[in-house]
């Protein structure tokens, strides 16, 4: 199977991309995978030979706390483009595992593959180097939002920025996009409770900031989300630039 578009659009939003590069971007070879809500797509303490990439669904990391199953912490949301485990091609292994949020379809990537793109395509090493860097940079931002917003701004900081990574590779369009994630998830990312997250859910449809009906979900004011939210975003690197 070829690599997906949507990394290809992940990495033509920001740079351009030479018709070498496009052609070895596309000669990738890649083996898909399916997984179901809660299946680990990339289990810790491994050591990976391949990286994956998000074709369709979510997945985050997750750390399991205590060693106890139903406590965690997840650190990060990936959606279609996004390379989930880049990182491991240059890890002797994983401090935590790759968990599917819904149900997910996902590319592996062996690193032999990346080894010889490094070796042959320096223009493609960076680009790939970049999506390593700015994936630190939205773990940063998390951080940020964590330490400066109350619940409400916090959980519409999170809306803002998954709309605009899936919007910029053409997942979502018309500020609706798909969320599949239940409260009790949103709460191990944002760290409340449920019920905190359920009043912030509330509070943000009664503002009539936001239409939310299962999984998808429509943001019916983008400019008084976005203020309310302080989201700027500069952390993702959306503007094309020479790499």
């Amino acid at each position: 199977m070829a690599i997906t578009e949507y990394f290809v659009r992940y990495l033509q939003r920001r740079d351009q991309l030479s018709l070498s590069d496009l052609e070895r971007l596309r000669a990738i070879k890649t083996t898909h995978a399916a997984f179901k809500p809660g299946e680990i797509i990339v289990p810790k303490g491994v050591s990976p030979r391949q990286s994956c990439m998000m074709l369709r669904g979510m997945s985050a990391r997750q750390h399991m706390l205590n060693d106890r199953p139903t406590e965690r912490a997840i650190t990060a949301l990936h959606v279609p483009g996004d390379f989930v485990d880049l990182h491991s091609f240059v890890l002797e292994c994983l401090d935590h595992e790759v968990v599917s949020m819904g149900a997910s379809e996902v590319e592996f990537i062996d690193h032999d593959e990346l080894q010889e793109i490094t070796v042959n395509f320096p223009h493609l090493t960076r680009l790939l180097w970049m999506s390593t860097v700015i994936d630190a940079a939205v773990h940063r931002q998390w951080l940020v939002a964590a330490a400066s917003l109350r619940s409400s701004a916090h959980l519409a900081h999170l809306l803002c920025e998954i709309y605009t990574r899936l919007a910029s590779v053409g997942a979502a369009q018309n500020h609706v996009f798909t969320l599949p994630l239940l409260q009790k998830e949103l709460a191990d990312i944002l760290g409340y409770t449920p019920i905190h997250i359920n009043r912030a859910v509330r509070d943000l449809r009664d503002a009539r900031l936001i239409r939310w009906t299962g999984q998808q979900v429509e943001i019916l004011n983008w400019s008084r989300l976005a203020h309310m939210a302080r989201f700027k975003p500069d952390y993702l690197q959306l503007d094309r630039a020479r790499r």
